[in-house]
């Protein structure tokens, strides 16, 4: 099995193609090409991939470009951090469509997907898994993500704008952190109930204490051991470490 990774990122290329090799270690990955133009010329000197892992915005346009010139048969993931593109994804033969940074049970069951395409090549089957895709895009697009958050102050019960969020902390209960180092006791009973109202694109799980906003961070610094320091941008009582099994998905939702 031959799979064609278009990715112009090198960090995001390293973790998706360690990921790859974790779950199908029996394949052949070809790349990453890093341009439309250079896809175009691979594609012109080489015989299709079973499958191509292609993220949309790459260093010269889009890699709708290339499917739009040539005719590819064959299966195609789609990897971005944008879902503006998830309806354009649908005019190709996308069988998923995998928001960055990539996580591993999302691309794992993109793989069964493909798997399932593979062992069953009709076009109806094909055409439900499309219709499937859509339903997980619109249920996430309706999705609404929580912006303001309650907290107790003294006596009083507090509004706190997602804007003033530096970070939430697990010490006994959950703790709100602002901007301005005021801590805020929360009614939440985990951080789990927590991650699932913060929108991913602001917030990380740093570890089992801590979630923490991107714009508190105000710099990182990797141990020899591969494990991450964050320094935030108010003052915390005790070192936030990721974890090196994290590192590299911390890496890329940092530098998006």
């Amino acid at each position: 099995m031959q799979i064609l990774m278009l990715e112009d990122e090198p960090l995001v290329a390293k973790n998706l193609e360690k990921l790859v090799r974790e779950l199908l270690p029996q394949a052949t990955l070809l790349g990453p090409l890093v341009s439309v133009e250079a896809a175009l010329n691979w594609f012109k000197q080489n015989a299709e991939p079973d499958l191509i892992l292609a993220d949309i915005q790459l260093a010269d346009g889009v890699s709708f470009d290339i499917f739009h010139e040539l005719k590819v048969s064959c299966p195609i993931i789609f990897t971005t951090a944008y879902d503006e593109y998830a309806i354009r994804a649908f005019k190709v033969n996308s069988i998923d469509y995998l928001l960055k940074p990539i996580d591993k049970e999302d691309l794992k069951s993109a793989f069964e997907k493909f798997s399932r395409w593979q062992n069953t090549p009709d076009k109806e089957v094909f055409s439900h898994q499309l219709r499937d895709l859509l339903h997980d895009l619109e249920h996430r697009a309706a999705k609404q993500y929580k912006h303001r958050f309650t907290a107790h102050y003294q006596r009083a019960v507090v509004a706190v704008p997602e804007t003033r969020v530096a970070y939430f902390v697990r010490e006994e209960v959950i703790w709100l952190v602002t901007t301005d180092n005021q801590r805020l006791i929360t009614d939440y009973q985990s951080l789990d109930e927590i991650e699932d109202l913060l929108d991913p694109t602001q917030f990380i799980r740093a570890n089992r204490q801590y979630i923490v906003r991107k714009e508190a961070l105000e710099s990182y610094r990797t141990h020899y051991s591969g494990k991450i320091e964050l320094s935030l941008t108010v003052p915390v009582k005790e070192e936030i470490i990721i974890s090196k099994d994290k590192a590299a998905q911390f890496r890329i939702w940092f530098e998006l």
